[in-house]
């Protein structure tokens, strides 16, 4: 596996806020709001597309957590989110007009500030139900109190552009740390992360290069080669080494992929070529077959 791309730098600290230790990543977590989804009846594909998108990003999701649709649940999860200080939040769901949607609720309540209607949120809520109108999508146009709820916003928060759905996302602050609420409709979740939200994600993440690349080792078992891979970390701090257990064929192999993101595409090159160079070397000395991802085998 081998995907360069360019990506946002940020800075921070190794306290948890900003980047990640060693790696120098911007720290993120995901909060999953929903009944449907701890009944079983929904399966939360959103975080796993979030943190997907977050590591392409060159981002590290720290935390991800799924909570009923209870205001002080949430509210736990905000405050302990302030407190760790990741460069980013997101919360999933509940921001819908019924009475079960009470993300934004919770929120508030982690924050420590009311609620109250925000115009522009009120203004966008309104174009978004007079144009599903108008395109036979709703039966009236009028707004009512179920859908001026989806405006009601924790104080000092921004609305942001949904432009498939009739709720908003929500930005707050907390310090540095930018909480960001998304509706947990796959299709506008992802259409807002990757419109509207996108100088956010250039404000967190910055510009940089992010890159992993992955060899195939000829054994089954992690324990046989876990001293080797501990070394490699140490010995590249800037690199993230990872490996489980893949299917090639009838056979069972381990991947391990290495990645690392840096300010430039030759900088990254240079720390995976190292890194994967050290692994291959000393996994091949220790006896078993080992190559990158669809090469030869050295050993």
């Amino acid at each position: 596996m081998d995907g360069g791309t360019s990506l946002p730098l940020s800075g921070g600290d190794a306290a948890g806020h900003g980047p990640a230790p060693h790696t120098g990543a911007p720290v993120v977590e995901v909060v999953s709001a929903g009944n449907e989804v701890l009944s079983g009846d929904v399966v939360d594909t959103n975080s796993n597309w979030l943190c997907t998108k977050v590591t392409g990003l060159g981002g590290t999701v720290r935390r991800t957590v799924m909570l009923r649709d209870d205001v002080e649940a949430i509210a736990a999860e905000v405050r302990g989110a302030v407190t760790r200080r990741p460069a980013l939040v997101f919360t999933v769901g509940g921001l819908g007009p019924t009475a079960d949607d009470r993300t934004l609720e919770g929120v508030a309540l982690g924050l420590g500030v009311p609620l109250a209607l925000h115009p522009e949120a009120e203004r966008l809520v309104a174009e978004k139900y007079a144009e599903f109108h108008a395109r036979g999508f709703v039966p009236f146009a009028e707004m009512t109190r179920s859908r001026r709820k989806m405006a009601v916003l924790p104080a000092g928060a921004e609305p942001i552009v949904n432009p498939i759905g009739g709720a908003p996302a929500v930005l707050c602050h907390a310090g540095e740390t930018r909480i960001v609420s998304l509706p947990g409709v796959p299709g506008e979740l992802m259409a807002i992360v990757d419109g509207p939200l996108g100088d956010l994600l250039t404000e967190v993440f910055g510009v940089a290069h992010y890159e992993e690349r992955a060899l195939l080792a000829d054994l089954q078992d992690e324990s046989a080669i876990a001293d080797i891979l501990r070394r490699a970390e140490a010995d590249h701090p800037q690199v993230y080494v990872k490996s489980r257990a893949k299917v090639l064929g009838s056979a069972r192999v381990l991947q391990i992929t290495v990645s690392a993101r840096a300010a430039s595409a030759a900088h990254v090159d240079a720390l995976l070529g190292a890194a994967a160079e050290q692994l291959l070397a000393q996994i091949a000395a220790a006896g078993y077959g080992v190559r990158p991802a669809g090469g030869d085998v050295a050993g």
